[in-house]
């Protein structure tokens, strides 16, 4: 292998690591925002429940 074909062989590598890392962070951010908004519907279901079930008692 002559020192320019290596050198093209490492640049596409790092370049496809470098393009797959940003896929992982792009989906990281995707997650971390579902995960907020799961969080919150659960909080809300909660307190919806809380809520009906205390004045189901008081009733």
């Amino acid at each position: 292998m002559e020192l320019d074909e290596f050198e093209a062989q490492y640049k596409q590598a790092i370049e496809e690591n470098l393009n797959q890392l940003q896929t992982a962070v792009l989906l990281l951010a995707q997650l971390e925002a579902r995960i907020t908004s799961v969080g919150q519907n659960l909080q809300n279901l909660s307190q919806a429940v809380e809520e009906y079930l205390n004045q189901q008692r008081t009733e």
